[in-house]
């Protein structure tokens, strides 16, 4: 796109002004170091590192002259998306100036963030030409992060567009008639107090414009089953529900694209596959059109620096949806249809409403430790906060509010706030804050104070009961110390009889209430609080043990039932080559939530040794602050198995472990030091006894050291391992670097180092090992542990030696030093090498080598490895070369899945 681009500038600050700044958010895509690539690298996307030069996109400027058409000097600010303009004399307050701009646009590949040109010749243009960054008393300059958060400068523009023939046009703006000439089309875009123009230009014609009585739609958001016509009628609904609750939208035409959604949809149950989506089709059409329409809604007119304050608009549009809900579907489940299936409907899930979805994925985070203030910037925010948690935690503090004040006085305090700010250049949380304190007729500086601007847990209890004829009394406890208000409900079975509110419980406070025809008291009954456990929320008044909790037996894992003791079961089936497949049931506590004391009993079945084998844990975890320590373990856990055939081991192991990691959530370094004491117990075959060369029964104290900054272009990792047992010490160094060049070119570095402090075994049971260790401690998940044929022996799992090749004398009872190195040849087809010295006691160190390739196929989780050289000479040469080849396998689901979830968390 070739631009050229006049621009009036007015100083309405009250400072000189010698230098301008304005965004130039295309050219975030121009390299691999802008702070848009890094935002990739911390999410594990290598989308934007790995493109094509012909991918990128970049704006090229050739002349930026003043009113005077004298060139000014430009640069280019840090990471490249900001322009720094020097003026030739100094902008007065309230003096303007003329710039002109000239410039090429190279839009970027629509696949890194859905906006640019796509493979078909569409085009979807947003950020896309230079806009004026703010100035308020200090320039906001921001990077393009592909969060949706651009913050420019309000102006009117007027955008004369000459595009490709065939194309049709959907726009933010007003315009004023597309006309056509040969080989192209030209329309005039115009906007009046607007932040950025969005263009869609698409090869068919998938918007549609909706005039509704208060509010002009352009749209292409659709439901397959919903005819037109109920999607108009579902329009204007949402429509007038806008207008009712904000007010008029000021501006000609809203635009609501199924992009926009698509870059923040319905998480959770909504992103099922349509074909087996739970909820009625209106429901789902709606909600989908409510949430973008929203978001569009107050992007176009309130602005608020979403950078930094992006909360204010997050409370806004969830509560709203909230409402909504509320107000027309009260009776939605979370899940929806599938809260009838029978086998379904016995969850707790299934019993859940559906705004119970907003307290239950924000307490996802909380539980997890990985939770952030609602003040917290935009760009501080994890992945999984900024797109789901701190907007729902946002949504459900309003809804906290209007339960505490009265939901008439926050409608009210929305309304007003948006009457009185709408198009108002420099919009703040202050003012929203001054609008509601306006409204409220009660304190609710802890709203501000405490909720929105703290990470704390809100956690309260009903410690003592008393009764009498006429009254009540009984004590809340404040179990985090957060000094906010906190609901009580008093219940008779189902029923809300009685309900009442209570502040400045700072730690403790007895209270007498009028006694009725409660049966239990509840706090918190409406979850409208987002409190941190209300598992002990609720008494009964029948006597002490009509309020024990009732055990509930459950097929599969389900959220956390407060009024319950839930414990569920799965089957389950695990492999290796002495058991076989053996299948079992898995019985545990845990939910979908995080919770501090969990235990895990899997025993399963082997039908190849006709015997009970599994494995069990019990955890208590204890979380700290958000950076530092930050969690502490402890671990009881135990296995049983076999190593050979009819010779089981088994373990028992109790451990305590803690963790670090940096104040920023977003990085991904953290550190881990672990205590554990590993109890090996075995019982072994007579047939093969003399080939066992130890004592079957040892113990193992081992202490370990970790560093590991699981960065997708720069990893590094290093660990410092330290084993005491009766017959031996040792200690031992590892550390892995992966680097991923510009020319993407990645190399694979691992350095691995151990010595014997002490030695006095008469095997090689507890050596070092070169490719394949006899893990003595079982930690390694080896398919078939004993093999030294066969297929389960080329199996490999890169530790200690971390060699390839199968050498002989592959074990040292002194030292070991290693070195193993790759790096991609083609894609996923790499080159490696390992070269090292080994040395055992009576010997002189050896000098050990192999090379091969590598296919490299998902990092740690699948990868074949072909040894070509190495000290046995050409291997690929050599009879049997198929039983050379070795290969890196995981089957285990959960690993599996944490390779999917690591850019959320």
């Amino acid at each position: 796109m070739t631009v050229t681009q006049r621009f009036t500038y007015v100083n309405e600050s009250d400072d000189g002004l010698s230098v301008l700044y304005f965004n130039d958010w295309n050219h975030a895509f121009a390299n691999k170091k802008t702070a848009l690539a890094k935002r990739f690298g911390e999410e594990f996307n290598r989308s934007l590192h790995l493109a094509k030069d012909k991918e990128r996109g970049f704006t090229s400027i050739k002349t930026i002259v003043d009113n005077n058409y004298t060139g000014l000097n430009w640069t280019r600010m840090g990471n490249q998306d900001v322009l720094r303009i020097e003026l030739n004399d100094v902008l007065d307050a309230g003096q303007s100036i003329q710039l002109f701009f000239t410039y090429t646009l190279k839009l970027p590949n629509s696949k890194f963030t859905s906006y640019g040109r796509n493979p078909i010749g569409e085009y979807f243009l947003k950020d896309w030409y230079i806009t004026p960054a703010v100035y308020d008393d200090e320039w906001k300059l921001y990077n393009n992060m592909d969060l949706d958060d651009h913050y420019t400068d309000v102006s009117n523009t007027t955008i004369k567009l000459t595009f490709p023939e065939k194309l049709f046009l959907a726009t933010n703006f007003s315009d004023g008639g597309i006309t056509s000439f040969p080989g192209g089309q030209y329309v005039q875009l115009s906007g009046e107090n607007r932040k950025n123009c969005e263009i869609h230009l698409t090869r068919g014609r998938r918007f549609t414009k909706h005039i509704t009585e208060l509010l002009t739609v352009t749209t292409d958001l659709e439901a397959k089953k919903y005819d037109n016509i109920s999607e108009g009628i579902s329009i204007s609904k949402v429509a007038k529900y806008l207008h009712d609750n904000l007010g008029p939208y000021p501006h000609d035409n809203l635009l609501v694209s199924e992009l926009d959604y698509g870059k923040h949809p319905l998480y959770g149950i909504n992103q099922l596959p349509s074909f087996i989506r739970p909820y009625e089709e209106q429901f789902q059409f709606e909600m989908k059109f409510l949430k973008t329409s929203l978001r569009s809604y107050l992007k176009e007119t309130l602005f608020i620096d979403r950078r930094a304050e992006r909360w204010v608009s997050d409370a806004i549009v969830n509560y709203l949806m909230i409402k909504y809900v509320e107000e027309y579907y009260p009776d939605q489940k979370l899940v929806g249809k599938l809260s009838k299936i029978w086998g379904f409907r016995g969850f707790h899930l299934a019993q859940m409403d559906f705004n119970e979805q907003y307290a239950l994925l924000s307490m996802l985070s909380a539980r997890r430790n990985i939770d952030q203030a609602l003040s917290t910037r935009n760009d501080s925010l994890i992945k999984f906060n900024e797109r789901i948690a701190n907007g729902f935690k946002a949504g459900l503090g309003m809804a906290y509010l209007s339960e505490y004040l009265n939901s008439q006085k926050i409608d009210s305090s929305i309304q007003s706030f948006y009457r009185n700010y709408k198009l108002k250049p420099l919009v703040k949380a202050k003012d929203f804050r001054k609008t509601i304190e306006e409204f409220a007729d009660k304190d609710i500086d802890w709203f501000f104070d405490e909720y929105v601007s703290t990470r704390k847990k809100i956690d309260f209890k009903i410690k003592n009961i008393f009764k009498s004829e006429d009254s009540i009394t009984l004590t809340i406890k404040n179990k985090r110390g957060t000094n906010v208000p906190i609901s009580l409900f008093g219940l008779n079975k189902d029923s809300v009889v009685s309900k009442y509110w209570f502040t400045g419980i700072d730690t403790s406070r007895t209270i007498t209430i009028p006694r009725g025809d409660e049966t239990r008291l509840v706090l918190n009954y409406d979850q409208k609080i987002p409190e941190f456990n209300q598992r002990d929320n609720w008494k009964t008044l029948n006597g002490f043990f009509s309020s024990n909790k009732k055990l509930k037996l459950q097929f599969f894992k389900d959220t956390e039932d407060p009024y319950f003791y839930q414990i569920f079961y799965v089957p389950i089936a695990n492999f290796n080559v002495y058991d076989g497949i053996t299948p079992g049931l898995r019985i545990y506590n845990k939910t979908f939530l995080e919770r501090p004391f969990t235990y895990d009993i899997a025993p399963t079945y082997s039908f190849l040794e006709k015997t009970v084998v599994g494995k069990a844990s019990f955890r208590y975890r204890k979380y700290h602050g958000k950076s530092g320590l930050y969690v502490s373990n402890y671990v009881l856990g135990g296995s049983t198995s076999h190593f050979q055939v009819n010779s089981r081991f088994s373990t028992i192991t109790p451990s305590v472990s803690f963790g670090w990691r940096p104040d920023n959530l977003i990085s991904n370094r953290r550190q881990s030091l672990l205590f554990r004491h590993v109890n090996v117990f075995r019982n072994i075959d007579e047939s093969i006894a003399d080939e066992i060369d130890t004592d079957p029964d040892y113990s193992v104290f081992n202490v370990r050291f970790r560093d590991v900054d699981n960065d997708i272009l720069n990893f590094t990792s290093w660990s410092i391992d330290a084993q005491h047992a009766s017959n031996f010490t040792k200690v031992a160094f590892e550390m892995e670097y992966r680097k991923l060049f510009e020319s993407n070119r990645q190399l694979n570095l691992r350095l691995y180092a151990g010595k014997f402090i002490r030695n006095r075994t008469d095997s090689d049971f507890f050596s070092f090992a070169l490719d394949r260790p006899t893990d003595y401690l079982f930690d390694l998940p080896y398919l078939g542990r004993s093999e030294d044929s066969g297929i389960y022996s080329q199996q490999i799992i890169i530790a200690e030696g971390g060699f390839k090749s199968s050498l002989p004398n592959p074990f040292a009872n002194d030292w070991i030093a290693t070195a193993n190195a790759s790096t991609n040849i083609w894609r996923w087809i790499e080159a490696y090498g390992d070269i090292g010295f080994i040395r055992s006691t009576g010997e002189d160190a050896r000098f050990v080598y192999d090379s091969g390739v590598r296919l490299n196929l998902v990092t740690d989780y699948f990868e074949l490895y072909f040894p070509v050289y190495s000290n046995l000479g050409w291997e690929i040469a050599q009879p049997d070369y198929g039983r050379s080849i070795r290969f890196v396998v995981t089957i285990s689901p959960r690993t599996l899945i944490g390779l999917f979830t690591r850019k959320w968390f």
